[in-house]
């Protein structure tokens, strides 16, 4: 498969909407993730990420201006044991509940679909990243419509055991701008990772378009100890 330029993708697209990348380091001692969100109207826009115990939640930057929380108010990441979640929405916590009842992660996402903004009935995607012991695993997931008809969902996972050092697969909500817009298509991009999270952050953020993008988060496990870093960049400040 193809191993494409994180840069080149993010640059060469003006809007692939929400976007979750999973992989590992180089080096091989860190289980590397990135979530980043856009936006379009003054709502989607008008957000921050900010931390949590365990992870991030969205917020809006100025709650005066906040017209509708629906699908742009969530927690992106949570942590439940060994287990990192990150996603695109509140399935989040249709995951963590579900999970810590002993379900699966496709079992959990059983229960959701596509979101409900006719017509472009944005997908829904989602990882997990399992830590533990020294070993590192994680899945993808998509929830979408069957071109764009929203009486039809169509589920695909994607799992990752042993993930090759310096891999990393990256999902995407859109193909890029466009009315309605274009959902993600086919196996997420083989994309590359850095050792150095600040070089990895900084990449990422330069290269998404300057006009639709909102906020960054990044997160470095170390496999070895499940200690982990973070950052987050805002574009509201």
């Amino acid at each position: 498969m193809e191993k494409y330029d994180i840069a080149k993708l993010l640059s060469s697209n003006p809007y692939p909407g929400r976007g979750i990348i999973i992989g590992k380091s180089p080096d091989g001692k860190k289980a590397v993730t990135a979530y980043f969100i856009m936006g379009r109207s003054v709502n989607s826009r008008n957000r921050v990420f900010t931390a949590t115990e365990d992870g991030i939640k969205t917020e809006a930057f100025d709650p005066a201006k906040l017209s509708d929380p629906h699908l742009i108010i969530y927690s992106p990441v949570r942590v439940l044991g060994n287990k990192t979640i990150v996603t695109n929405g509140d399935q989040t916590d249709t995951i963590y509940e579900l999970m810590d009842k002993q379900q699966t992660f496709e079992q959990a996402l059983r229960t959701r679909e596509f979101e409900d903004d006719a017509p472009n009935f944005t997908p829904r995607i989602s990882g997990i990243m399992h830590v533990e012991n020294g070993e590192y695993n994680y899945a993808m997931s998509i929830l979408k419509s069957a071109d764009g008809d929203g009486s039809s969902c169509q589920r695909y996972t994607f799992t990752y055991t042993n993930p090759l050092s310096g891999d990393g697969r990256f999902i995407h909500t859109y193909m890029g701008d466009g009315s309605p817009l274009p959902s993600f298509e086919g196996e997420p991009e083989k994309v590359q990772i850095l050792d150095d999270i600040d070089e990895y952050t900084n990449l990422l953020w330069n290269n998404l378009n300057e006009d639709n993008k909102v906020s960054l988060f990044v997160r470095y496990i170390d496999i070895a100890t499940s200690k982990y870093e973070d950052r987050i960049l805002n574009k509201n400040k």
